[in-house]
């Protein structure tokens, strides 16, 4: 046992706190001490949360967000804009640009960006679903909503080239956003202006 923890039942749960993102040993520890003072109620609650969530959780046939149903809400509502479509890396940018309040449309998640140094290839991604839903026609612009990095540069780029055939308006997120800045970290009047004032994409914006 670390000689840091009096007990090998807390050591082992803030172990497995930390294994979570942006989660240290200080913060583990405090969690899982919050937790320990909680009625067992209110802790089973918590697990059961998650265990459900990861149980049943499913993603959406059409844009690979999460869902409770096999398609979002955001795909089956007849009120959205299903013509033009954002292409985001995660859950998270999703509900980062909804946040705004600025955006009608319907989004697909690709699941990361390119990135040969961390092992992420376009096979990777679910880019081939993206020109899948352009190819069935009806679509008149995709929004390419990614973060202002190297990799997200390269995947606008890489859509690009693969979206070049069809006849579809491409374009991109106002450079409201600083470069080298993730979306979902962005405020939402910063985010919400490079959606509305997004720019045609033309392969050269990187």
């Amino acid at each position: 046992m670390n000689q840091e923890y009096p007990s090998t039942l807390l050591e082992r749960a803030v172990k497995e706190f930390t294994k979570l993102p942006g989660i240290g040993r200080k913060t583990a520890t405090r969690l899982v001490l919050h937790l320990l003072r909680k009625k067992e109620a209110e802790v089973a609650a918590f697990s059961d949360s998650i265990l459900t969530l990861k149980r049943e959780a499913k993603y959406c046939k059409v844009c690979h967000s999460i869902s409770d149903t096999d398609i979002c809400p955001i795909c089956s509502n007849p009120k959205r804009d299903h013509s033009v479509i954002c292409v985001v890396e995660n859950i998270q940018d999703v509900m980062a640009v909804e946040n705004t309040m600025q955006y009608r449309g319907v989004y697909h998640v690709l699941g990361g960006v390119i990135s040969p140094m961390d092992g992420v290839s376009p096979s990777d991604l679910n880019i081939e679903s993206l020109v899948a839903r352009v190819a069935e026609g009806g679509v008149k612009e995709i929004i390419m909503a990614l973060s202002s990095t190297m990799e997200g540069d390269t995947t606008n780029f890489y859509i690009y080239r693969k979206l070049s055939q069809y006849n579809v308006e491409l374009s991109v997120i106002a450079r409201g956003i600083s470069v080298g800045d993730e979306l979902e970290y962005a405020d939402e009047v910063t985010l919400g202006s490079s959606i509305i004032n997004r720019t045609p994409f033309m392969g050269k914006n990187i």
